[in-house]
C-alpha cells in the first residue's frame, strides 16, 4: 500500500514537470505542422498589435487562436493573462500562474501581475506575497512604480478586513436587464418605479456593429418596475438616443429630468406627458471642461458632478453647483479634499435625503479598482470620513455608478464581475440592516426565519432603516369633476423661512408627481393649474422622523361658486387668532388667486374642534377667519370682495373622536362667492 502511494506520487510529479516545460513557438519543436506554426505566430503578432491599441477583444481572440496551436508557452500564457487582466480581469489568474509555471522568468513584471491577478481573485495574501516579491525589483528612481505596489498592497489589506466583515447586503445580478454586451450606469427614480441606463446592445439607433468592441453604439434603454420585477428594457429612442454615443448620467427624483451625456458635457432632457424633449447643453459653466458623470440634488436644485476641472485635487473630482433664484447655474465648486483624493473619483449620488453622498474612488480605502463610498454631509456644511459599503457591494474591480432608492431597501450598481451576463452588468444591492439576535426557538421557527423574505411592505420589519430621514410624497393630480389627469405646478414652501425649495410639474398624461421631503422642517405643498383654484397640503415633519411614503389624491376645483378649500398651511398658537408666520407663504398665494381674478369673491371660515365651549370656539374661529381677512386687506386685496365668519365646531369634516379627526377640524378655508 505504502509504495502504491509513493508510486502515484512520483508519477503525478513527474507530470508535473512534464506540464511545466515551456514550449517555444519553433520551427524545431513543430517540424511537422510548418503551415500552423505560421499560422499561430501571425496570430501572436495580430494580438500583439491589437494589444497596444488598446483592443483587448480582439488581441484576445487572436492570442486564442495561438493557444489553441501551442498552449504551453510561458510568453502567450503571460499575453493572454495581461489582456484578461484589462478584459476579463477574474480570468487572468489561471494563464499568469501557468505563464510563471512554465518559465519563471517570463517577464521582469511578471510578480506584479500575478499579484493583480490574485487580487481580481479575492487571494490577497498570495498577491501580498507576489507585490512584495515585485518591490525589490523595481528600479530606485521609480518613485511611481514604488507608490504603485505600496497602494495595492494597502488594497490587499483592505480587502482581507471588508472580506471579514462583509456588510449585511446581498448582490444580485439583475437578468432582466442584461445582455451579453455591456450594461451600465443606471439611475432610478426615488420611488425605484422606473430605471434608465445604457447599453451597447443589438438594436442601437446607429446600428452598426465596431468590430474592434464587438459592440453597438451606446443608447439609453427604460424599464418600469411591475410587481416587484423589471419590465424588458426598451429603447428610449429618438430625440435622446442618436446615431453616437448617448448614456444615462443622473435622474430627478420624479423621474421627469434626465441628465444625458453626450459629446463630453451634460445635457438635460424633461418628461412631457409620455415624451422626452430634445436634450440641452445644462449650461457652459459645468460643460467648460470634461465632465463624465453627475447627480441632482435638493430637489434639483444642485448638481454634483465629475470633472477634470484645473485646480482640482485629484485626475478626476466631484465638484458642485447650485442653482440660483434665475435659474441659472453658479459657477462650481471643488468639494473638498475630504471627499476628493489624489487619485480619480466618479459617478456621484445625492441621496434623496438630500445629506448622504455615495460616489465611486480609487482613492481612500479601496480593495482595488473603483470602490464605492458614501459621505454625509453634517449640520456645519463639512462631509463625514468616506465610509467603505464593503463586501460583497465592492470587489478588486471596478464597481460604479451606484443609485440608491429612497427607502434605502435597494441600491443598483453597475460592475464587471464572474458569472455575470455580459461585460459590465447592472446589479441590485439589498441592504439587510443591523444584524439581529440569534433565534433560540423549536426547529420550525428556525426554520420559518431562514426562509424569510424581504418585501417592500412598509410593515415588513426585516429591513431596518434607521439612517433615512425622508419623506416621498407621491400621487395624481385630477380635475375634480372630469378625473382627467392635469399637468400643474406643485411648489414646496420651507414655511419657516417662508422660502420655495422646490418646484416641479406633475406629468400631463398621467397626472403622477413626486416630491421628496427631508426631515426636520415645516412644508407647506401647494398645487396650481390654469382656471382652478389652488389645493394646499402641509407635512410638519420631525426631525428624527424615518423614512415613509405618502400618497395623495389630489383633485383641483375649478373656480366656481360655493366650491370649497381647506387652507392647510395657515396656522395659530392654541387658542390664539395671530397669525404664526409660517402662514404667509399660504396666504400670498391667496392673494395671487384673487388678484389674477379680479372679479372673485369669498369668503373666509375659521373652524374648531368640539373642545371647550361652543361661545368660545364660536369667538376663536371668527377671530381667526378676521386675522387671515385682514392680511389679505393689507396684500392690496379690496375688503369688498371678502367676508369672514366663525362657525366653530358645527361643520366638521372628520370624527371629532379622534385626535387626527380633530386636528382636521381646527381649519381655515375659504368658499367662492362668486366668479
Amino acid at each position: 500500500m505504502k509504495n502504491n502511494i509513493i508510486l502515484t506520487l512520483i508519477i503525478l510529479f513527474t507530470v508535473q514537470i512534464i506540464n511545466a516545460q515551456n514550449v517555444e513557438f519553433d520551427k524545431n519543436t513543430f517540424k511537422h505542422d510548418k503551415n500552423g506554426l505560421k499560422e499561430a505566430q501571425k496570430a501572436i503578432k495580430e494580438g500583439d498589435i491589437y494589444f497596444n491599441n488598446e483592443e483587448y477583444y480582439l488581441a484576445l481572440k487572436s492570442y486564442k487562436k495561438a493557444y489553441n496551436f501551442n498552449s504551453n508557452n510561458a510568453k502567450l500564457n503571460f499575453k493572454i493573462g495581461r489582456t484578461l487582466l484589462a478584459e476579463e480581469p477574474y480570468n487572468a489568474l489561471t494563464y499568469m500562474v501557468k505563464a510563471h509555471q512554465l518559465y519563471n522568468s517570463v517577464d521582469p513584471k511578471i510578480f506584479y501581475y500575478l499579484g493583480l491577478a490574485y487580487q481580481n481573485n479575492g487571494k490577497f495574501d498570495e498577491a501580498i506575497n507576489n507585490y512584495n516579491n515585485y518591490r525589490p525589483l523595481i528600479l530606485p528612481t521609480d518613485k511611481g512604480e514604488f507608490e504603485e505596489i505600496r497602494k495595492r498592497l494597502e488594497e490587499c489589506k483592505t480587502g482581507n478586513e471588508l472580506v471579514k466583515n462583509p456588510a449585511r447586503a446581498f448582490v444580485t445580478n439583475v437578468k432582466e436587464l442584461n445582455t451579453q454586451y455591456m450594461e451600465h450606469s443606471p439611475v432610478i427614480s426615488a420611488d425605484e418605479s422606473v430605471m434608465l441606463f445604457t447599453s451597447t446592445r443589438a438594436g442601437s439607433v446607429g446600428g452598426i456593429m465596431d468590430p474592434r468592441r464587438q459592440d453597438y453604439d451606446e443608447d439609453i434603454y427604460i424599464s418600469t418596475k411591475e410587481k416587484g420585477k423589471w419590465s424588458a428594457p426598451v429603447n428610449i429612442g429618438d430625440p435622446i438616443n442618436t446615431k453616437s454615443f448617448d448614456a444615462t448620467v443622473g435622474l430627478s427624483a420624479d423621474g421627469q429630468s434626465l441628465l444625458v451625456f453626450r459629446d463630453g458635457s451634460l445635457h438635460i432632457s424633461k418628461l412631457r406627458g409620455n415624451k422626452w424633449n430634445k436634450p440641452e447643453s445644462i449650461s457652459k459653466e459645468i460643460n467648460a471642461y470634461y465632465v463624465t458623470s453627475a447627480s441632482f440634488a435638493n430637489n434639483d436644485q444642485m448638481l454634483y458632478f465629475v470633472s477634470d476641472r484645473p485646480n482640482g485635487i485629484g485626475g478626476t473630482d466631484i465638484w458642485y453647483s447650485i442653482k440660483d433664484k434665475k435659474g441659472k447655474w453658479q459657477m462650481p465648486v471643488n468639494l473638498g479634499a475630504q471627499v476628493n483624493t489624489p487619485y480619480d473619483e466618479e459617478s456621484p449620488f445625492m441621496h434623496p435625503d438630500g445629506r448622504t453622498l455615495y460616489f465611486s474612488s480609487k482613492g481612500h480605502n479601496t480593495m482595488g479598482g473603483y470602490d464605492i463610498f458614501k459621505t454625509v454631509k453634517q449640520d456645519d456644511g463639512t462631509w463625514s470620513k468616506p465610509e467603505n459599503l464593503g463586501h460583497p457591494i465592492n470587489t478588486p474591480y471596478d464597481d460604479l455608478a451606484f443609485v440608491l432608492s429612497a427607502s434605502g431597501r435597494n441600491g443598483y450598481l453597475s460592475s464587471r464581475r464572474e458569472g455575470g451576463e455580459g461585460r459590465h452588468d447592472i446589479y441590485m444591492v439589498t441592504f439587510l440592516g443591523p444584524e439581529k439576535p440569534m433565534i433560540l426557538s423549536n426547529e420550525d421557527n428556525l426554520l420559518a426565519s431562514f426562509n424569510q423574505s424581504i418585501t417592500d411592505n412598509a410593515m415588513e420589519k426585516t429591513v431596518e432603516l434607521k439612517t433615512i430621514r425622508l419623506t416621498v410624497v407621491k400621487g395624481v393630480i385630477f380635475d375634480a369633476i372630469t378625473s382627467k389627469p392635469i399637468e400643474a405646478e406643485i411648489e414646496v414652501v420651507d414655511n419657516e423661512k417662508n422660502e420655495v425649495v422646490f418646484c416641479s410639474i406633475s406629468n400631463s398624461a398621467t397626472g403622477r408627481f413626486l416630491v421628496s421631503l427631508p426631515s426636520g422642517k415645516n412644508y407647506g405643498l401647494a398645487v396650481k393649474a390654469d382656471g382652478y383654484l389652488f389645493h394646499s397640503e402641509n407635512f410638519n415633519i420631525p426631525g428624527a422622523t424615518a423614512y415613509q411614503e405618502i400618497e395623495k389624491e389630489i383633485r383641483l376645483n375649478n373656480i366656481k361658486k360655493d366650491v370649497k378649500i381647506v387652507l392647510r398651511n395657515v396656522f395659530f398658537d392654541t387658542g390664539l387668532a395671530i397669525l404664526k408666520t409660517e402662514s404667509y407663504p399660504e396666504l400670498n398665494r391667496l392673494a395671487g388667486v384673487l388678484k389674477d381674478v379680479p372679479t372673485l369673491r369669498i369668503e373666509i371660515s375659521g373652524h374648531t374642534d368640539n373642545t371647550g365651549s361652543a361661545t368660545t370656539n364660536n369667538t376663536l374661529s371668527k377671530n381667526r377667519a378676521k386675522a387671515v381677512v385682514d392680511y389679505l386687506i393689507a396684500q392690496q386685496i379690496d375688503s369688498g370682495r371678502l367676508l369672514f365668519e366663525g362657525y366653530g365646531p358645527t361643520q366638521p369634516i372628520a370624527d371629532n373622536k379622534t385626535a387626527d379627526g380633530r386636528q382636521q377640524n381646527r381649519r381655515v378655508e375659504f368658499k367662492v362667492l362668486s366668479e
